[in-house]
């Protein structure tokens, strides 16, 4: 039986893949075909790990009053996260408001997964048992290689774009 030190560990390693993909991103420039393989493998990897950590962690602590208030901040961040992704993907990206907003939402998801990691993965970690463990073990992986296989990057209009 995974710990759940082994189950934080697991979702650390997808932050790490995200922090590289942020920074190979922003040695980016320009309407290249990099910056657009790039950018689509990390929305592809943002929203499939969001939504397998909601389904598998975030379904968990719901069931923990202690840690409600905690909960629902992420996953509220998880939808202002997709929010910028959907918004970076309408927005031309030979223009500086590309890179703006993509430096941005770069510092706004660092913030996001170093919150988890320094605070909420900590105090969740006191209110699980062996039963949330394998539930989140059960989940994670299955519903992360499905919302992967299904996840696409899903521009608004171009001219929907926030300035």
């Amino acid at each position: 039986m995974a710990t759940n030190a082994e189950i934080f560990d697991r979702l650390k390693q997808d932050h790490d893949t995200h922090r590289e993909l942020l920074d190979k991103l922003l040695e980016t420039s320009g309407d290249s075909s990099e910056r657009d393989e790039l950018f689509t493998e990390l929305t592809k990897e943002l929203k499939s790990h969001a939504a397998a950590e909601e389904q598998a962690l975030y379904s968990t602590m719901l069931r923990k009053p202690p840690t409600t208030d905690e909960t629902r901040h992420s996953v509220a961040e998880h939808h202002e996260i997709d929010e910028a992704l959907n918004d970076l993907a309408a927005t031309d990206m030979s223009s500086s408001s590309w890179l703006t907003k993509f430096k941005d939402f770069d510092h706004q998801y660092r913030h996001h997964i170093d919150e988890e990691e320094e605070d909420h993965f900590p105090d969740f970690e006191n209110y699980l048992d062996d039963d949330d463990r394998a539930h989140m073990e059960k989940v994670f992986e299955r519903r992360k290689e499905e919302e992967k296989a299904e996840a696409e990057v899903t521009p608004e209009k171009k001219e929907d774009a926030k300035e």
